[in-house]
């Protein structure tokens, strides 16, 4: 594409690179310049005008997006997205279902390292979010690209997104209760509340003394597609009251403890093929925390392994929640 000051008389079919205040109107920078346009500029006194040119081998800006979104999102079906409409060089992509995002990265950062002007930028990976929300937006920066570099994009780019979506439908929350006034409400209607705006019902509140075996018989009991644990004291090691007791019930403990704050006391497991997480103290807050980022996986069917935890350490550093009892400052 040739970019530049051209004389206006020779600007038939070119792209018009700023608006322009016209006696009559406005000329707006994108235009492709008719005849008619030509000459009202002639008539304004103008001799010459700033454009793009393409060249052999150019694509223009909206069909160019729209083919990289289309590499990147085959079949928007599928993947639970759904590719707006190409203008001005841009195609945003939306979540047609809740689930969370799963990114690519490595397509991604391989088609924005091909050419300058050919560009993606999605959300975070394994973000969170509902239908209708833009999960990315494909820009063409110019006017226009050359082929070969926007083939290369799209090869590069291919199948880079899709919204892994909600396989959990049921959860169960049990609590233990270590002081007798711990009703255990506010815990359970802030985990409701997490979990709806996934669409995933909780079952109804049920608390237990905050002891291995009756925790164990609660967890076996349990039908629910994934099983919540929300301890009356702190979880403080891996063979404390609450993994002891996903053991005893028959399940296993992948992981315990996390680099995200708030967060750290956080582990999570199995049981009979079913997901278990122990929730930190900070999870009866609705604000975020690092159990949020296993808590959304997991419902959505995504593995969660040790090395993934160790990877949330960088941005891992939260908002602090007044409420804790011991605040990182103080």
């Amino acid at each position: 594409m040739k970019f530049g000051p051209v004389p206006v008389d020779e600007a038939e079919g070119a792209i018009l690179a700023h608006s322009l205040k016209l006696a009559k109107g406005r000329l707006r920078k994108g235009r492709v310049l008719s005849r008619e346009d030509v000459q009202q500029l002639s008539a304004a006194g103008i001799s010459d005008v700033t454009v793009a040119l393409l060249e052999e081998g150019d694509i223009g800006e909206d069909p160019a997006a729209e083919r990289l979104a289309r590499a990147l999102v085959p079949d928007a079906t599928r993947a639970g997205l759904r590719l707006g409409v190409a203008s001005t060089g841009r195609v945003n992509i939306y979540a047609d279902r809740t689930g969370v995002v799963e990114v690519l990265a490595d397509r991604i950062d391989a088609l924005n390292a091909l050419h300058p002007m050919i560009t993606t930028a999605t959300v975070p990976k394994w973000q969170r979010v509902a239908v209708g929300d833009m999960v990315a937006t494909v820009k063409i920066i110019s006017y226009a690209v050359p082929q070969a570099a926007l083939e290369a994009a799209c090869l590069a780019g291919q199948t880079g997104l899709r919204v892994r979506g909600v396989t959990c439908q049921r959860a169960s929350l049990i609590q233990t209760r270590v002081d007798e006034k711990d009703s255990g409400e506010k815990g359970h209607s802030v985990t409701a509340a997490r979990l709806s705006r996934m669409g995933v019902s909780l079952e109804p509140l049920q608390m237990v003394p905050h002891e291995i075996d009756p925790l164990a018989t609660a967890l076996q009991a349990s039908e629910a597609d994934i099983l919540l644990i929300l301890t009356g004291s702190a979880t403080s090691d891996a063979f404390d009251t609450a993994p002891e007791a996903l053991r005893r019930a028959g399940g296993t403990v992948t992981h315990f403890g996390m680099p995200v704050d708030p967060g750290n006391l956080l582990f999570f497991g199995d049981l009979s093929g079913r997901p278990v997480i122990g929730l930190p103290g900070c999870a009866k807050s609705p604000a975020m925390n690092g159990a949020d980022w296993v808590l959304e996986r997991l419902l959505c069917g995504v593995p969660v392994s040790s090395g993934d935890i160790a990877g949330m350490g960088v941005g891992g550093l939260l908002k602090e929640i007044p409420q804790r009892g011991r605040l990182r400052d103080g």
